[in-house]
Order: structure tokens, then C-alpha cells, then sequence
């Protein structure tokens, strides 16, 4: 990506994710997709964690934190993205829980004065032998704290 995508401003909690939008991502209208939102989180939420180590790779997961899935997404849509391009995806989690965490976002113009979406994702980590929620490791709680709006 350009250096444009990559400076982002700073945010005093959470964290700024670039993330681009490109024509495939766009409906018949030229606007962003409503269901690409969710992809695009995912995205910016995965480039975070494997940063910082906890990501699933080479068919392995660094930790078993990786297993895990979304139990709810919320958002509600602002003003279209109209065209292809950077957009800045800013998320910070509201809650960590024993197994659970929810996170907030919102997408935003690259100079922050335009929001065109914003929401929730609630996650639970699940044990992949039983599928039942299971607790975050020291190693989730240590990354997961870096995004803890206080």
C-alpha cells in the first residue's frame, strides 16, 4: 500500500488498521458493499494479531486463541464508500472476558472527518475438541490489553 495508507493518525485508544477497497468490493451502485464491512474488520483484525504473534499459519495456529468465533455483529451504516481506495478501519475492544471479547469499531476517511460505518463483533474462543467456549491464554490477555479502551 502507499505511504498514504500506512500514516495513519494517532488514536488515543484501540488501534487504525488500513484497509483497501477495491472494485470487486463495490455493488452496482459503486458504493461498498454492505457485506464487505465484515470482511474487511477481519481483515485489519488479523493483521493486528499476527503482528504481534497470534495468527494461524502454514496450517498451525501460534496459539489456540485463533480458534474462535464471532457470536455477534452489529453495525450500522453512516455515509457510503463511494469508489475504490484506502479507508481506515479503527477498532479497541470494550469487554474481555473469561472466553468472550467484544470489540468496537469504526471505518472512517484516512483524515478521520468522515465515518461511513460503525458497530460491534463479540467473539468467543473456543476449545476445537468440544467446541465449548474456553478461557483466553496469558499470551490473548497480554495483546487483547493493547486494545482495552480504558
Amino acid at each position: 500500500m502507499s505511504n498514504a495508507v500506512a500514516e495513519q493518525p494517532a488514536v488515543e485508544y484501540g488501534h487504525v488498521e488500513p484497509a483497501m477497497v477495491h472494485f470487486d468490493d463495490l455493488d452496482a451502485l459503486g458504493i461498498l458493499h454492505n457485506a464487505r464491512y465484515a470482511l474487511l474488520l477481519e481483515r485489519a483484525l488479523t493483521a493486528y494479531w499476527s503482528d504481534r504473534g497470534v495468527a494461524y499459519q502454514a496450517g498451525r495456529a501460534s496459539t489456540p486463541d485463533v480458534f474462535h468465533a464471532v457470536r455477534e455483529f452489529t453495525i450500522s451504516y453512516l455515509a457510503p464508500v463511494t469508489g475504490t481506495g484506502p479507508v481506515a478501519v479503527h477498532f479497541w475492544l470494550e469487554h474481555l472476558g473469561t472466553s468472550s471479547a467484544r470489540y468496537a469499531f469504526r471505518f472512517h476517511s484516512l483524515d478521520g472527518t468522515t465515518t461511513y460505518a460503525e458497530g460491534h463483533r463479540t467473539v468467543v474462543r473456543l476449545d476445537p475438541a468440544t467446541l465449548r467456549p474456553a478461557p483466553w491464554t496469558d499470551t490473548a490477555r497480554a495483546v487483547a490489553s493493547t486494545l482495552l479502551r480504558s
